[in-house]
């Protein structure tokens, strides 16, 4: 199953973490996508975002109107949210411009301790 994890990490933390598998030529098993603090994280992944992610998780390359479809949603309103995805590195786009979501399951990891 390929699984995406969702994390947060400081710039400095996800950066050592690249060079580290840049210098020793072994990549990570699984994908991760980074935040730099969980505000940023649930700004990013909003409830209809996170509801966007789940019709999408396994779908395949889709239209933003067939995802609107399967989420029960306005065109305009997940066109909005699949540009914020995509710009947060989220969402991929294809060739032929429809988006895809390519992984099968998404894991989300942070932290929360006293300060």
């Amino acid at each position: 199953m390929k699984t995406v994890t969702l994390d947060v990490r400081t710039p400095a933390d996800a950066m050592a973490d690249f060079a580290r598998a840049w210098k020793t030529g072994k990549a990570r098993k699984t994908a991760r996508i980074s935040f730099a603090t969980p505000e940023l994280l649930w700004k990013v992944l909003s409830k209809k975002r996170w509801e966007l992610l789940k019709v999408l998780c396994g779908a395949g390359p889709v239209s933003i109107r067939e995802a609107a479809r399967r989420a029960e949603r306005d065109v305009k309103a997940v066109h909005g949210d699949v540009t914020a995805l995509l710009n947060a590195g989220v969402l991929d786009k294809t060739e032929n411009g429809q988006i895809v979501f390519p992984y099968e399951a998404v894991k989300v990891e942070f932290l929360l301790q006293a300060a």
